[in-house]
Parts: structure tokens; C-alpha cells; sequence
């Protein structure tokens, strides 16, 4: 089952919560605990306001239902998250954990008609900042923002929405940080560090790139419209997929602009995102235990089980039968 509630019913039940079971306070290092609302499942929200106009949120959640959000277009702050467990799908093609990180810049975001939590365990780190903090930490020689790291800040316009590559020294980071190894005041002043160590982690690989920037096709609005409309073709369509060709045709593209478009936006081929897709949902039906793994590996396409275990644990970690069994995914899997 599909709980589906927009972010203000989501606030709402966390501020109910909150009136019931009231935060819980570190005077010393100012973490304050706000208990999950047991609607949803159990588990915490961990917050401390690191320095001014900078909050670090640690999430340990564990959800009964499905639980399906929508994000209204807003004026969204500056955001830098790492899963290491569980993963957050939304319905733009993005996704949190499995191997990704999240920068969400600061600037209008989008309407997302639904971001994914499923019954499965989350643990992972959120900072969230204003754009002149950003400029107060990591000025140029002018005391302004660096050119480089421009695009994280677009005031009205659309914000940036990115999912670099996670490595072992972000997961290692994000560890420390929920493992902090402190108390007080010096639980806090550890945290900062490894927030901006965090943050450095996540953008050199990009700062790099935008410094050697490589030619790509621009795209017209109505080819990435009917690019996006394949994607959801596919999405209604995992156990009967239509062939690439077929898929082309039924958005009026040619196959060829099609798999370019697949590459550009979603970073995979047709074929690749038509598999993350099914294994996705293969994982998720697992963990409601509704079906055996023969039968989830039959639904998907899998006529071998074989195949169907090995690329389940390329991807997460773990076997078929430990999913289904209430294994976590595997740490870097």
C-alpha cells in the first residue's frame, strides 16, 4: 500500500508528533531529537544548527507503508545529502543513495509530483544552508562567490538539481558524522569540520569538470518533453516493456535522438534504465515480502535466476533471498 501526502501533510504530522513526544534537547552541543510520527513509522530526526543559517539533519527512519510525497514548486535553500542506507527515488528521474549523493541548489525547485519512501531502513545526512552562508565560507579574493561554485546559487530562476557519484571518502565522512565519537561542546565543533570536509567531498569532482566543461547536444523543450514521457512509458511498463524502436516511435522520436536524450538526462541507455528500474522495483517488492524471489525474478524478464541474483547484488549489496529475508543493503554496494 501507497500513503501519498503533499509536504505540508508531512510537516504536519511531524508537528503532531512533536506536540506528543516533545524534542529531546542537548544543552551542551544543541541536538535536538524529534521522534518519527508513528503514522509513519519509527525512527528519528537528529538537528543541530551548526553555525548561523547552517542545520545538520542526521535521519535514522524506518517507514511501515510507502510513503509517497509531493513537493510543491518553492523557493528552496541550499542542500548537500548522503544515504547509506535506503534509497529516495523522486519522479524526475533522480535518486538518493544506491550509489548517489544530492546537491539541491538554492533557487525555485520544480513541482515533484512524488518523492519515494519505501518500507525499508534510512540512514543518511542532510545539511541545509542559505546561499550567503555559502559565500561567507568559500569566498574569492573579492569576497564574493566563486565563479565555479555559481550554479549552486540561482535566486529566482530554477535551482540546480544534482546526484554526483558517492566514494568510499563521503560514506566515510557521513559515518563519522552519525558515529560522532564526542559529547558537548566538542561533539559540535567536530561536526562542523566534517560538514565542510563533507561538502568539499561532494563538489570537487564537479568543480572539476565545470573547469575542463565538455561540449553536449542542447536538446530542444519538446524533445526532452517526449523524452520524459518514454521515461514514463517505461515506468508504467517494467513487466511488458515495449522495444527501444517501439518506445521511440510512441513519442515521435527517432531511436538514435532518444537513446542520445537517455544518456544526457538520465545518464544510461534505454536498456540500463529499463534494468535499474525493474531491479528497483524487484528490491521493493522484496521487502514487503508479497512474493517469492522465483516469482519477482519471472515478473521482471529474469528466466534465469541466476542472472536475476547476480545483477540484484551488483547493484545492492546483497542476495535476493537476504533482501527478502530483511538484510539492509550493503554499505557501498
Amino acid at each position: 500500500m501507497t500513503v501519498t501526502l503533499t509536504a505540508q501533510e508531512e510537516d504536519d504530522l511531524w508537528d503532531e508528533a512533536a506536540q506528543h513526544n516533545p524534542p529531546q534537547l542537548d544543552p551542551d552541543s544543541g541536538i535536538e531529537i524529534h521522534e518519527m510520527p508513528q503514522e509513519l513509522g519509527k525512527g528519528h530526526n537528529l538537528f543541530v544548527e551548526l553555525y548561523p543559517d547552517c542545520w545538520l539533519m542526521i535521519w535514522n527512519r524506518e517507514y511501515r507503508e510507502t510513503v509517497q510525497t509531493k513537493q510543491p514548486e518553492w523557493q528552496h535553500p541550499l542542500q548537500f545529502g548522503v544515504l547509506l542506507s535506503g534509497m529516495v527515488p523522486d519522479s524526475q528521474g533522480g535518486v538518493l543513495g544506491n550509489g548517489c549523493t544530492m546537491i539541491s541548489g538554492s533557487g525555485v525547485q520544480r513541482e515533484i509530483s512524488g518523492v519515494c519512501f519505501n518500507t525499508q531502513s534510512y540512514l543518511g545526512i542532510n545539511l541545509e544552508m542559505s546561499a550567503e552562508w555559502l559565500t561567507t565560507f568559500f569566498p574569492d579574493e573579492n569576497g564574493q562567490l566563486p565563479a565555479e561554485l555559481s550554479f549552486l546559487v540561482k535566486g529566482n530562476d530554477w535551482q540546480t538539481l544534482i546526484y554526483p557519484k558517492t566514494n568510499p571518502a563521503i560514506q566515510g565522512v557521513a559515518w563519522q558524522m552519525i558515529h560522532c565519537p564526542y559529547e558537548g561542546a566538542a561533539k559540535r565543533l567536530y561536526l562542523q569540520a566534517k560538514s565542510l570536509e563533507l561538502m568539499a567531498l561532494q563538489l570537487a569532482p564537479i568543480v572539476a569538470d565545470r573547469g575542463n566543461p565538455k561540449p553536449s547536444p542542447r536538446m530542444k523543450p519538446t524533445t526532452i518533453a517526449r523524452i520524459y514521457e518514454a521515461r514514463d512509458i517505461l515506468r508504467r511498463r517494467l513487466e511488458n516493456p515495449p522495444s527501444s524502436l517501439e518506445l521511440a516511435t510512441a513519442v515521435g522520436l527517432s531511436d538514435r535522438t532518444l537513446q542520445r536524450g537517455f544518456q544526457s538526462l538520465f545518464g544510461t541507455t534505454v536498456v540500463g534504465y529499463l534494468a535499474e528500474q525493474r531491479l528497483l522495483q524487484a528490491e521493493q517488492l522484496l521487502r514487503e515480502r508479497s512474493m517469492t524471489v522465483t516469482e519477482v525474478a519471472h515478473r521482471f524478464g529474469y528466466g534465469h535466476l541466476g542472472r536475476f541474483a547476480a545483477a540484484f547484488k551488483r547493484k545492492f549489496g546483497i542476495t535476493p533471498s537476504q533482501c527478502l529475508l530483511g538484510k539492509k543493503v550493503i554499505l557501498g554496494a
